[in-house]
C-alpha cells in the first residue's frame, strides 16, 4: 500500500481478529493507528503489539452503540494523535438463528452495533474529513450483504445497508476528495466465525 505513511487511521474492531490484522497491516505501511474496541484490554494488546514491532499505535474503548461514546472517542484520538486521514470500520457481531425463531431485543442489539455503529463513526469522522478536503473511508461489509445468509437475516439486512450506505456516501463527498469503499469478506476464521459454526465453546 502507497502514500500511507504518517497518516492518521481509525479501525474499530481493531482487538478483533480482521481487524487487528489490518492495523497491524496499515502500521507496517507506516500509518500511525487508532485501535478503537468495545474491549480496552484487546485493543491494547494490538497497539502494544504494534509498538513492540516498531509502528505507532494507540488504543480506544468505544462502544459503538453509543453515539456519545462514538464523539468522545474520535475526539481523544484527533486530539493524541490528530486528524483522522482513514476510517475503517470494521466492527461487527451477530448471533446466530433462524430469523422466525428471533425477537427484536436480539435485532436491536445487531442494528445497534453493525449499522447504526457505522453511521455514528461516519458522522463523527467525515465530518473533520470534509472540512480538510480529503479522506478515505473503507467499509467492512460482508458476503451477506450480496448473496445472504441462512440464520444472519438482520445481519445481512445491516451489511446490505451498509453497501448503500457506503455508495451514497461516496456521491455525496466526492467533492470533497473524500473516497469511500466497501469490501464483502466472506467467511473468515475469527472468533465471531466459530461462534457461528458452533466451534466457540
Amino acid at each position: 500500500m502507497k502514500g500511507l505513511k504518517d497518516k492518521i487511521v481509525i479501525v474499530t474492531g481493531g482487538g478483533g481478529g480482521i481487524g487487528s490484522a489490518i492495523c497491524r497491516r496499515f502500521a507496517e505501511d507506516g500509518s500511525v493507528v487508532a485501535v478503537f474496541d468495545i474491549n480496552k484490554e484487546a485493543a491494547e494488546s494490538v497497539a502494544a503489539g504494534i509498538r513492540d514491532a516498531g509502528g505507532k499505535a494507540a488504543a480506544f474503548a468505544v462502544d459503538l452503540t453509543s453515539q456519545e461514546s462514538v464523539i468522545g472517542a474520535v475526539a481523544a484520538a484527533e486530539q493524541q494523535l490528530g486528524p483522522i486521514g482513514v476510517l475503517v470500520n470494521n466492527a461487527g457481531w451477530d448471533q446466530a438463528g433462524p430469523f422466525l425463531k428471533t425477537d427484536k431485543a436480539l435485532w436491536d442489539r445487531i442494528v445497534a452495533v453493525n449499522l447504526y455503529g457505522a453511521l455514528y463513526m461516519h458522522h463523527a469522522v467525515l465530518t473533520g474529513m470534509a472540512a480538510r478536503g480529503a479522506g478515505r473511508v473503507i467499509n467492512v461489509a460482508s458476503d451477506a450483504a450480496r448473496v445472504g445468509s441462512s440464520g444472519e437475516a438482520v445481519y445481512a439486512f445491516c451489511k446490505g445497508g451498509l453497501v448503500s450506505f457506503s455508495k451514497t456516501m461516496a456521491r455525496e463527498l466526492a467533492r470533497k476528495q473524500i473516497n469511500v469503499n466497501v469490501v464483502c469478506p466472506g467467511p473468515t476464521d475469527t472468533a465471531l466465525f466459530r461462534d457461528f459454526a458452533g466451534e466457540g465453546e
